[in-house]
């Protein structure tokens, strides 16, 4: 399980000539490092300097834990995904009701692959928000760490929406295909103009 095996274990798995794991579980993890870095800064952002934005910050920690579990989770369930889609087309085909049975083992797991991005853009959205409220008030020695958290949320939703189109383009129910653009269909231009725009306020704010 990622979650529980080494950074130099997950690299090693990541590079070698397997389909699993592969780039939705890397966006993943772009997300849980978007997370954390926004609990490292909250938490760094405590004390009685901050005593008047304690609950925000409170808040804003215990949601930016919960993103980095959360993250985590979907890089096991997109590992499991597209292992889910390899099995798939393995799936015996020497008769017309085997081969139904494939097209339509197919089809779901390509469904299932593109949802868990799907639901990665929407987390790595709500990442980018508890930045931006979380730069007012950040402790101005880790707020580079801020812009670090938004271009990883970034890296994780263009990730995840890659990811999502390539198993979609085999999808053939109409309706599944229009489901899916309705939970991500301009959700990730609105998360990567969100992190840019934050990225930028960032720097403006270490220059002066």
């Amino acid at each position: 399980m990622i979650s529980s095996e080494t950074v130099s274990s997950y690299l090693a798995r990541l590079a070698a000539k397997q389909p699993t794991p592969g780039g939705g579980a890397a966006a993943a993890l772009h997300a849980a490092q978007a997370a954390a870095l926004v609990a490292m800064v909250a938490r760094y952002t405590t004390g009685a300097k901050y005593d008047q934005h304690a609950p925000l910050v409170q808040r804003i920690t215990q949601a930016a834990d919960d993103f980095v579990a959360e993250a985590l989770r979907l890089a096991e369930a997109d590992e499991q995904a597209f292992q889910a889609v390899i099995d798939s087309y393995k799936l015996p085909s020497g008769t017309d009701d085997l081969k139904a049975a494939r097209a339509a083992g197919i089809q779901s797991a390509l469904i299932q692959a593109a949802e868990t991005p799907a639901r990665l853009i929407q987390l790595s959205g709500r990442i980018v928000d508890l930045a931006t409220e979380l730069f007012d008030v950040a402790n101005a020695n880790v707020i580079s760490d801020v812009a670090a958290a938004a271009d990883a949320a970034r890296a994780a939703a263009t990730t995840a929406r890659v990811n999502i189109d390539i198993n979609v383009v085999a999808v053939k129910d109409p309706e599944a295909r229009a489901l899916l653009a309705q939970q991500t269909d301009s959700i990730e231009e609105k998360v990567v103009l969100a992190a840019d725009g934050l990225s930028a306020r960032v720097r403006e704010r270490i220059l002066g």
